[in-house]
């Protein structure tokens, strides 16, 4: 790994974990795991109201950040509470009692894991604790304000396996008759509920970030010939944007997800205006972290503009800056900062995209306007778990679409009119049943269904939601209902290259591989810096066109991009069947089943929809003859 991908710091940190969960599961192992898992979907939603993140969730046991030892205290002191008035309610004996520990010390964050040492200690401090109830570190005790109405045992020094010096220990519960501290989060949103009016345009663009991510993977797929005159408006004759990363200024790793996201809704929300042309967000991050030569990447792109700027975000503290750039003198045409707090992030997001429309002297339609204008959310809590979920879906694992899916889940439980989150949820459930991940997937197909259909029925104005809709129905083989929901998507953001990607795919799914290429083609005029996806659909509609030659000369450039794309290296491997390259294929299909060994012909033909029997049979044969099992 990388030392750019790992950073340490000094954090609060709290594990929990379910007392005697073995002899649980023992006496009924259904019941048990649907109780604990209950149990840890709660406590998450808890610790973020307390300001914490949940960093893992896994069987019994749950690990989580803060960053003031008073929050992870009054964060546990809830849990066990919530925990006791949970058990009161059940009359067997399959009721999980938790112990939580929370400790100081430094942590080391690696992607999206968490180590080192103050994760060790909290765990450690766990183990001392009785069923239900909290011991703390003491250094972590020091920390804490004596206003806080917190009664505290001295459980005297242990030595821990570990640590070289013993460690003292408290225990903490609630002073009698005191309530349990709210957060200042909490407090804030209330005000945030009563100011939503204010805040219904900028939350449109606080959805707008997120979903670029997500979209632009490689599955997501449809397509209409309508819809291609649609898009193909005159790119030269109007203005062009690129929206470059903004800058993390908050020395602190882990918002990079936060920053992104306000860089990809900036981006989304531009995306809908129709005369405008925005460049796509994987093409704009390629200059990620590079120092930047603004007239040359305006000469590699091809726009007339740049915005660049940064974000820092300490505790509940917001600083947006952010500056649009004449590409051809260099010159500012508009700069501003904004110090807001977090509440107010979809307020500044809003901000910049009017005054970017101003500044460019863009005459909006009635139909941007009201796209402009639509809320999404109002819940910052809500967005900032949007964003971390985002963030985990983007890395394609096992365990980070499960964690993407918890962060999905608890956005809606924030703000059940949450319509982005629905949509995102539906598109990473789906996901994980193309992955093999689920193994329902009946009962998968229809629940996801069930939330992209939720999604649109709360927002009819959002290109995501519609996005997702298409993704859903393409994987229920109802391929014309896809197209029409991709087609939607792209009247409301003419922009949006990912849309043109969906279609392209559900066009290659319904044989139509001339129609594929051709939307492609539009996408890369907005993605110049196109993912691999977008050579794994052009490698699709050659071999669909049986030019295998051509389709794996694009399918290894797919790999050369990622190479763990594995729809790329199945299609790959049937394309060198089809130039009679057999020992190739053999070794391409060796490759995706050291990846994943539950792939075989009869788990592609359940979860792949293609529309064409005749070419879904042509790509079995093919995949049997590279070896892939039954």
């Amino acid at each position: 790994m990388s030392e750019e991908q790992l950073s340490s710091k000094l954090a609060v940190i709290l594990h929990a974990d379910v007392a005697g969960s073995t002899m649980l599961v023992r006496e009924n192992e259904q019941l048990a795991h649907e109780r604990i898992q209950d149990t840890f979907r709660c406590f998450s939603k808890i610790i973020v109201e307390h300001q914490g993140r949940v960093h893992e969730l896994r069987g019994d046991a749950l690990l989580a950040e803060f960053e003031r030892a008073s929050d992870a205290v009054s964060a546990a002191l809830e849990m066990q509470a919530t925990q006791r008035d949970y058990n009161k309610k059940i009359d067997d004996n399959i009721k999980p009692e938790v112990r939580v520990g929370v400790a100081l010390g430094e942590v080391i964050i690696a992607d999206s894991t968490i180590t080192g040492a103050g994760v060790v200690l909290s765990q450690r401090l766990e183990q001392l604790s009785k069923p239900g109830g909290v011991v703390i570190q003491g250094a972590a005790y020091e920390t804490i304000p004596e206003r806080f109405p917190f009664e505290y045992k001295n459980r005297g020094d242990h030595q821990v396996k570990g640590f070289d010096e013993s460690i003292r220990a408290y225990e903490v519960t609630l002073s009698e008759g005191k309530p349990i501290p709210s957060s200042q989060a909490i407090s804030r949103q209330k005000s945030l509920k009563i100011s939503r009016n204010l805040l219904a345009g900028a939350a449109v663009l606080l959805a707008v970030v997120v979903t670029i991510s997500l979209w632009l993977k490689p599955w997501e797929v449809h397509n209409e010939p309508a819809l291609i005159e649609h898009t193909a408006v005159q790119l030269s004759d109007i203005p062009s944007i690129a929206v470059l990363p903004f800058i993390n200024i908050s020395n602190n790793p882990e918002q990079e997800y936060f920053v992104d996201g306000i860089t990809e809704d900036i981006i989304t929300d531009l995306s809908r205006i129709s005369k405008l042309r925005v460049l796509a967000r994987n093409t704009s991050f390629r200059y990620k972290g590079q120092t930047i030569d603004l007239k040359k990447i305006a000469n590699e792109l091809d726009v007339s503009h740049i915005l660049e700027g940064s974000v820092r975000r300490t505790g509940n503290d917001l600083r947006i800056t952010s500056r649009l750039i004449d590409a051809t003198s260099g010159q500012n045409i508009w700069a501003e900062r904004f110090d807001k707090q977090l509440d107010d992030v979809f307020k500044v997001q809003d901000d910049v995209t009017q005054s970017i429309v101003s500044s460019l002297s863009i005459q909006l339609t009635e139909q941007d306007k009201e796209v402009l204008t639509q809320p999404t959310t109002s819940s910052f809590t809500a967005y900032d778990l949007f964003l971390q979920g985002q963030s985990s879906g983007n890395e394609r694992t096992k365990e980070s679409n499960l964690q993407a899916q918890n962060a999905y889940q608890m956005a809606i439980e924030f703000d059940p009119a949450y319509a982005r989150a629905y949509g995102a949820l539906a598109v990473t459930l789906m996901r994980a049943l193309a992955a093999g991940y689920i193994e329902y997937p009946e009962e998968t197909k229809e629940r996801a269904l069930d939330l992209a259909l939720k999604a649109v029925e709360l927002d009819t104005k959002s290109q995501h939601v519609f996005w997702s809709l298409g993704f859903v129905y393409l994987y229920h083989e109802q391929y014309e209902k896809a197209a029409e929901a991709v087609r939607t998507a792209l009247i409301i953001a003419p922009s949006y290259a990912d849309g043109l990607g969906l279609l392209a795919l559900i066009n290659n799914r319904m044989g139509h591989a001339e129609e594929s290429i051709k939307l492609i083609d539009k996408a890369i005029l907005l993605n110049p810096y196109y993912s691999w996806d977008y050579l794994y659909n052009l490698g699709w509609a050659h071999y669909t066109l049986e030019n295998y030659e051509k389709a794996a000369e694009f399918l290894q450039r797919a790999l050369e991009r990622n190479e763990n794309a594995r729809p790329a290296r199945l299609l790959l491997a049937a394309s060198f069947v089809g130039l009679n390259r057999l020992e190739d294929a053999e070794w391409e299909i060796e490759e995706v089943l050291s990846q994943n060994q539950m792939m075989s012909i009869t788990f592609l033909s359940r979860v792949l929809p293609f529309a064409n029997e005749d070419k879904m049979n042509a790509y079995m044969t093919h995949l049997r003859q590279a070896g892939l099992p039954e």
